[in-house]
C-alpha cells in the first residue's frame, strides 16, 4: 500500500493482495475518505494526518511526498550537434552512406556515451548505434567487443548491417558455442557479439536466486566473461520497462561499467513515466530511484512534472526524431528487408528435396521442357512460398506489434487467404481486404482504417488490394509476401504512397532465410525497369525466375 502525501490532500493506493480488504476498511473508517474512479486511489482529507499515520505503522504502507510547489526546471532543448570527424562507413550493398540527421544523432552519442535513442522507426537507429561504436573506436576509445542485445528476430538483421556498413563480422551466440564463445574474440578477432533477450540467463549467468526470491539484481552472479564488452546495444529497450523482469536485471548488470551504453527505442514509455525508470537505471542515467518515483510519478503508477522529464531527458541521455524533423533528409519511399530465420524449416527442407527429386525425375533442367512444365513448376514453387510464409509469421507479428505500440498505422499485403487470415487472428480489429468481400465490405474496413484511430492495421491481399485503392493513413506497407514484378510491388507501395500522404513511407519486406525469399526478391530489385505496361512482363519474370530457380536446385 502507498500513502502519496500532497500539498492538500492524500491519495491512497492500495494493490490487488491478500491484504487488499483489510487497508480498504481501514481507510474507510478515516472521516471523509472516499473513493476517487477516475484515479483510482483512495483521497484522505489533509486533516487526517493522524489516523493515516497509525495505519501506516500498522500496515508497513509507503509514505510519499509529493512536493509540487517546487517549480519545474524547463529549459531550451540544445540542437543536435555536427559531427567533426571523417566517418569512413558505406553501405557496401548499394553505396548509400548515412543521412545527415543520422550524423547528428552518431554526434550527440559519442558526446553521451550513454543514452536512449528514440527516433521514429524507419529513421536508422540500427546504422546510428553501430555507426557510434565504430566511431568512438576511430577516435582511440574503447568500444569493442561490443554486445547487442536484441529480439531474437532481428539477430540475423544486426548481423547483416554490422557487416553491411562497417565490414565487421559478427557472431550469434547459440547452444553449440555456449562454452567457447568468448574465444571467437581471442582468437578469431570477432568485436560483435549478438544474442536475444530470453538468452542472456543462459550465455550471462552463473548462478540466479531461485523463482520468487530474487529481490535485487546484485544477488545474480554473472559470468565473467561478461567484462569482456566495453560497449552493449539494447535494441528495443522499453522490453527492458519492469524493472521486476529477469531480463531486465540481468541487463542491468550486463550494462555495469560499460564505456557505451546505447538504448533504442521508439517507444521509451509505453504507459506511464514509470516505464523509463529501469531503462535510465541500465544506461546508468539514473540518479535515485526514490526521487525520480516522487518527483515524476506520483509514488510510481502517476505522472508529473512531465515538462521537466522531457527536458531533464533531452538534456542529459535522450534524444528523438520523427519523420516530419528529417523529412528533407529522406527519400519519399524507402525500403527495407528483414531475414527471418523461418520456424518452418524442417517442412520447407522436406519440400525443398522433394521438388529437386522431382526436378530431376522431370528432367526440367532442359529450357524447353521447364517451359512446358512451367504451370507444374509454379505451383510447386508456391508449395516452398507457402511454407516461407508461415514460418516468417511469429517475427511479422513481433514487427507490426512495435509499429502499432508506436502509435502508427501499418498495412499488411499477402498472397494466401490462410496467411491473411492468421493475420487478422494475431491482430483482432484489424481491418481487411481480399477477395472473399464485397465491395461495400472492402469499402467499410478502407473507410475505417483510414479515419478510425483505433484500426492501425489493414490485411491486404495483393491482387484484391494492390490497385485503386488509398490507404494514406499509413506511411507503413509490410510485405509478408510479394507480387511477381517490382512494378506490382511499387503499384501496392503506392496505396500508401500517393497524394495526401503526408509522411515518408517505409516499405518493409519479410525474407525466408535460406528460401526461395531471397532469390525471388532479389528478382524483383534486377526487374525495376519493366512495367506492368510491358506486354509480356509478367511472363518474362515469371520464366526468368523459373530458370534462376532451376540452376538454385542444379
Amino acid at each position: 500500500m502507498q500513502i502519496i502525501e500532497h500539498p492538500t490532500e492524500y491519495h491512497v493506493k492500495i494493490p490487488y493482495n491478500r491484504f487488499r480488504d483489510r487497508n480498504q476498511n481501514l481507510i474507510k473508517l478515516i472521516a471523509g475518505s472516499f473513493f476517487d474512479w477516475g484515479r483510482k486511489v483512495w483521497v484522505v482529507p489533509f486533516s487526517q494526518r493522524d489516523s493515516l499515520e497509525v495505519i501506516q505503522q500498522k500496515t508497513r504502507a509507503e509514505w510519499i511526498k509529493i512536493n509540487s510547489n517546487v517549480p519545474e526546471e524547463i529549459g531550451e532543448i540544445p540542437p543536435m550537434p555536427d559531427l567533426d570527424m571523417e566517418l569512413p562507413i558505406v553501405n557496401k550493398n548499394n553505396g548509400a552512406i548515412p543521412r545527415p540527421y543520422q550524423l547528428q544523432g552518431v554526434a550527440k552519442g559519442l558526446e553521451l556515451k550513454r543514452f536512449i535513442n528514440g527516433d521514429e522507426q524507419g529513421l536508422g537507429k540500427t546504422l546510428q548505434s553501430i555507426a557510434t561504436i565504430y566511431a568512438a573506436n576511430l577516435k582511440g576509445e574503447l568500444s569493442f567487443p561490443c554486445l547487442v542485445i536484441c529480439p531474437a528476430s532481428t539477430k540475423i538483421n544486426w548481423q547483416r548491417e554490422w557487416e553491411m556498413w562497417t565490414g565487421k563480422k559478427s557472431l550469434i551466440l547459440n547452444d553449440k558455442i555456449k562454452d567457447t564463445w568468448h574465444r571467437y574474440h581471442e582468437v578469431a578477432g570477432i568485436d560483435v557479439f549478438i544474442v536475444n533477450y530470453e538468452s542472456l540467463k543462459k550465455f550471462f549467468v552463473d548462478h540466479m536466486p531461485p523463482k520468487g526470491k530474487l529481490r535485487h539484481s546484485s544477488e545474480i552472479k554473472m559470468n565473467p566473461r561478461v567484462k569482456l564488452f566495453n560497449s552493449v546495444i539494447i535494441d528495443e529497450i522499453h522490453r527492458c520497462k519492469d524493472k521486476n523482469t529477469q531480463r531486465t536485471k540481468i541487463a542491468l548488470q550486463i550494462a555495469l561499467g560499460k564505456t557505451y551504453r546505447i538504448g533504442l527505442t521508439g517507444t521509451m514509455v509505453v504507459n506511464k513515466p514509470i516505464d523509463a525508470l529501469p531503462q535510465l537505471a541500465i544506461i546508468g542515467k539514473l540518479k535515485s530511484e526514490k526521487v525520480f518515483r516522487e518527483r515524476y510519478c506520483e509514488g510510481g503508477s502517476g505522472a508529473s512534472n512531465l515538462k521537466e522529464l522531457n527536458y531533464m531527458l533531452y538534456k542529459n541521455c535522450y534524444f528523438r526524431r520523427e519523420k516530419k524533423d528529417v523529412a528533407k533528409d529522406l527519400p519519399e519511399k524507402q525500403r527495407q528487408t528483414i531475414l527471418c530465420d523461418i520456424t518452418t524449416r524442417e517442412d520447407y527442407r522436406k519440400a525443398y528435396n522433394d521438388f529437386q527429386k522431382w526436378l530431376e525425375e522431370s528432367g526440367a533442367s532442359d529450357e524447353e521442357i521447364a517451359r512446358k512444365l512451367r504451370g507444374e513448376i509454379m505451383v510447386k514453387m508456391g508449395v516452398l512460398k507457402q511454407i516461407s510464409a508461415k514460418g516468417k509469421l511469429n517475427e511479422v507479428k513481433e514487427f507490426i506489434e512495435e509499429v502499432v505500440e508506436s502509435g502508427e498505422k501499418i498495412i499488411v499485403f499477402h498472397n494466401l487467404h490462410e496467411i491473411g487470415d492468421e493475420i487478422r487472428r494475431m491482430f483482432p480489429g484489424s481491418a481487411s481486404v481480399n477477395g472473399r468481400m464485397s465491395d461495400v465490405e472492402k469499402q467499410r474496413d478502407i473507410d475505417a482504417f483510414q479515419n478510425d484511430p483505433k484500426v492501425q492495421v489493414i490485411v491486404c491481399n495483393i491482387k484484391a488490394a494492390g490497385v485503386g485503392i488509398t490507404l494514406t493513413a499509413s506511411s507503413r506497407v509490410a510485405f509478408v509476401e510479394y507480387p511477381w514484378t517490382y512494378a506490382d510491388c511499387a503499384q501496392c507501395e503506392d496505396r500508401a504512397h500517393r497524394i495526401g500522404q503526408q509522411n515518408n513511407v517505409m516499405c518493409t519486406y519479410f525474407l525466408g532465410q535460406d528460401t526461395i525469399d531471397e532469390e525471388m526478391y532479389k528478382m524483383i530489385q534486377e526487374k525495376r525497369h519493366i512495367g506492368n505496361t510491358i506486354t509480356g512482363a509478367t511472363d518474362e519474370m515469371e520464366m526468368k525466375f523459373i530458370d534462376n530457380v532451376l540452376k538454385l536446385f542444379k
